[in-house]
């Protein structure tokens, strides 16, 4: 990048920063997430260290924060409420070490040997709430103000006192409580004068409970309001209310990260370190003064010992009782504090260091089409790659041409992309105002990339597909769909050795597997005995199919598991009618029957299922080419059952298990179960007439969660659907 370039990019770069913060400090409206203001912010960090000459004062980097807002009183802090530096891995916090290193020994050289101290850094979660500062006289809360921009907050005082965990009045430690935190005989006095009669100033951040979120956006949606976007916009909006009963509704809690001390005579703000010399040791005092402590906060005698505490504390971020977006480590002797000083507008002494943002900014390199086991043509944006939700991404979904319509998207764009949990990374939208005016626009292919055939777009239908009914990308996608999890699971069989079936002739389709025999895998290249019997006693294993599985497994266009779950209970309710007994085991040649008579209103009347779907279902099975492949698989000796759990009884005939016990219930799953997997949940909650789903709505009934849940857990709690951990479900089952 040339120094023109990176200047053209840098304006564009603060214009954009700039437009996001003022809606978000100065009019309370989100119009981007916070992580990806933050990747946009480290863009801009990173570019401005490359240039420094470029650096100038109206740089988001040389500021804190938007104006206060006109409707409060403004008041004017004691000392700046300054930001941090933010750090995203390991190697961003070694150089921050090592920037400090280089400091002290040019600037302060006998203050270098602290970075070998044992408790050299003092490690706080980074609560995701409301920055706010209490101000006390006398021992009695006189004000609370918000930031503000750092130097000028708006007084809120009303409100705050409405926040429980705020003490209206200090508590007063005892001596003996004051030594037990390490300070001598003499700072104690001094301590409780200030307390008594002094000024003491607390500095901490409001927030709000995930629960009380949760609660609060039930009410709201049942009253017909707009729930809460997030529990930082909910305190945000708590806050900034002129009616403080409103805020008492909130629920709001409060924990305090900083303290200052004004000295009584000469009403002189204390040195960092001049009476309370450690970070510990003031975290503690806060906690005797009557605020809120946080229990994970800990000393850290290294960098080491930091990154153990942020790897704890990410691993188990899900079940702590309020919101975070990383940790923030500071220096624990505070006298290094003043010593170590601010560099523009944020301190060497502390730094964040966030959690992988679940939303970050890049730029779109190319865009290739890959071809489905449909015939549709899916479209994927290939990035520049960056680290979202703790994982390196360098490709993205873009579902369809209607959507890249939609995004205005263009090659060598600068777009937000999400990724949350086990949610696909997906581009959200662009960011048009930093446009060079050399993107292109994209246009759908008119060949397909795999065989070269004509690619049209069906009327009523989004996607684009290749109308090669013999398209080997079609064939392949369609096999390696069969043996998925959520089908047949025969998951010793990879893509790529299904690839080497096609192309060695040895099958044409999926029902050609389980005509497979051994002496078929040792003509083939590595393939000796023991992998061989492997393989076709896997396949052989998996001849008896549940009814949703096997319906799933074809590959029908619009029908996923849910619909074959659907489709699966809509069959076995009819032969329990017609046949008036339980049937556990039935020829393919049933099914084809029963799919051929029902009529096609009947299926458009099913849940879920509408006209498209149905279209869909009846051209299947009057087609030719898909009788062909069941009639296939049944000759291949494949059978399916209606019941996944089906039990024998002691004389060795099957019973049938109490399907009706979860009958209309319906389940999302979201996270790592322990006990049992993904698959083997959905078959319980299936055999007891329950249904999957994969997206949480009010209809919902439970959300089961496991280890590290993605974003479903955060949907459950602002609809406030139930949310069950692994031990509920597994009771609630047996």
């Amino acid at each position: 990048m040339t120094k023109s370039e990176a200047k053209n990019r840098l304006e564009k770069l603060k214009s954009e920063i700039d437009y996001h913060r003022y809606n978000y400090h100065v009019l309370d409206r989100e119009t981007i997430s916070a992580a990806a203001l933050d990747s946009l912010k480290n863009e801009l960090f990173r570019l401005e260290n490359e240039w420094p000459d470029l650096i100038t004062p109206d740089s988001p980097t040389q500021r804190v924060s938007g104006q206060p807002l006109a409707k409060f009183k403004k008041t004017t802090h004691s000392a700046p409420m300054i930001s941090l530096f933010d750090a995203f891995n390991e190697e961003d916090m070694r150089s921050w070490e090592e920037r400090n290193r280089n400091y002290l020994k040019s600037n302060h050289s006998n203050d270098s040997a602290v970075l070998s101290r044992r408790d050299l850094y003092y490690c706080e979660l980074k609560l995701d709430g409301l920055a706010i500062n209490l101000k006390y006289s006398h021992g009695l809360l006189v004000e609370g103000a918000t930031r503000g921009d750092g130097k000028v907050g708006e007084e809120v005082t009303n409100n705050v006192k409405t926040i429980s965990s705020i003490p209206l009045k200090l508590r007063v430690p005892s001596t003996e409580e004051l030594k037990k935190i390490g300070l001598s005989s003499a700072v104690c006095q001094q301590i409780l004068l200030l307390v008594s009669s002094g000024t003491i100033e607390i500095r901490g951040e409001a927030i709000m409970t995930k629960a009380v979120m949760a609660a609060l956006n039930k009410k709201y949606i049942a009253a017909g309001r707009a729930p809460l976007a997030n529990p930082r916009n909910g305190v945000a909006g708590s806050i900034r209310q002129l009616d403080s009963k409103i805020t008492a509704e909130r629920k709001l809690e409060f924990y305090a990260y900083d303290l200052l001390l004004t000295d009584s005579d000469s009403g002189r703000l204390l040195e960092r370190g001049e009476l309370i010399e450690r970070r510990d040791q003031a975290d503690k005092l806060a906690n005797l003064l009557g605020f809120k402590a946080l229990r994970q906060n800990t000393v850290a005698a290294d960098l080491e010992a930091v990154f153990k505490f942020y790897r704890e504390i990410e691993k188990y971020r899900s079940s702590l009782p309020f919101e975070i977006d990383g940790t923030v480590v500071k220096f624990n002797d505070l006298k290094m504090w003043p010593i170590l000083g601010v560099v523009g507008k944020a301190p060497r002494y502390m730094m964040a260091y966030k959690f992988s943002a679940e939303q970050a900014t890049t730029k779109i390199l190319d865009i290739v089409w890959q071809v489905g086991r449909t015939g549709a043509l899916t479209p994927t944006a290939v990035l520049e790659p960056v680290k979202v939700g703790g994982a390196i991404i360098g490709r993205s979904t873009l579902h369809n041409f209607d959507e890249i319509n939609r995004l205005d998207l263009r090659l060598g764009d600068t777009v937000i992309i999400e990724r949350s949990g086990d949610v696909i990374p997906k581009v959200i939208s662009v960011l048009k105002n930093l446009r060079l005016g050399r993107e292109k626009k994209v246009m759908p292919p008119s060949v397909c990339p795999m065989c070269g055939g004509r690619v049209v777009r069906v009327a009523g239908e989004v996607a684009y597909r290749c109308a090669n009914s013999r398209c080997y990308a079609v064939n392949l996608r369609q096999i390696i769909h069969f043996v998925s999890k959520g089908a047949a699971n025969l998951e010793g069989l990879g893509p790529k050795l299904i690839e080497q079936f096609l192309t060695s002739g040895l099958i044409k389709d999926a029902a050609d597997l389980y005509s497979i025999r051994k002496s078929d895998l040792l003509s083939l290249d590595r393939y000796g005995e023991t992998k061989a019997d492997k393989i076709v006693a896997m396949i052989n294993a998996r001849r008896s199919l549940t009814l949703d599985r096997f319906i799933y497994g074809l590959g029908i266009r619009h029908v996923g598991e849910e619909t074959a779950q659907l489709l699966a209970d809509k069959f076995s309710d009819y032969l329990n009618l017609t046949k008036r007994e339980k049937i556990f085991h039935l020829a393919i040649t049933e099914l084809i029957k029963y799919f051929q008579n029902i009529k096609l209103e009947d299926l458009e009347n099913l849940p879920d299922v509408g006209p498209i779907v149905a279209r869909s279902l009846s051209d299947f099975w009057h087609s030719n080419v898909s009788l062909k492949l069941l009639e296939k698989f049944e000759n291949n000796g494949v059978d399916l059952s209606l019941n996944p759990l089906a039990e024998k009884n002691s004389g060795g005939a099957l019973i049938n298990i109490d399907k009706m016990a979860l009958r209309g219930k319906i389940f999302v799953l979201t996270g790592t179960l322990n006990g049992l997997t993904r698959g083997e949940a959905k078959d319980k909650i299936k055999a007891k007439g329950g249904r999957v789903k994969e997206s949480v709505t009010r209809d919902t009934a439970y959300v089961v969660v496991g280890t590290n849940p993605g974003s479903k857990k955060e949907q459950a709690e602002k609809l406030g659907v139930k949310i069950i951990n692994e031990k509920e479900f597994l009771k609630i089952i047996n």
